[in-house]
């Protein structure tokens, strides 16, 4: 598994290329403003898989860290996630 941040998309689009198959540990989505698009659209495998996202921060903390917030905005990640960019 390699580390790769969500805020080096151009980076990651490069690591994918010459490891298709390992995992990525993304970190960055959210309060570091990682765009998710990019994000999925540089590091996913050809399986659409391989990446492991990380959001503590923009979970935990969302809304004033209510219970709500906190569960809407893992909803509103886990949608975007399932919303695969075509390559």
């Amino acid at each position: 598994m390699l580390v790769v941040g969500a805020t080096y998309p151009e980076e990651m689009a490069e690591l994918r290329r010459a490891h298709p198959q390992l995992w990525f540990l993304v970190p960055g989505i959210g309060a570091q403003g990682g765009d998710l698009a990019s994000t999925l659209k540089a590091g996913l495998n050809t399986e659409r898989s391989g990446l492991l996202i990380n959001s503590s921060r923009g979970i935990i903390y969302a809304g004033g860290a209510t219970s709500a917030a906190i569960r809407a905005a893992a909803t509103e990640l886990h949608a975007g996630i399932n919303t695969l960019p075509s390559r």
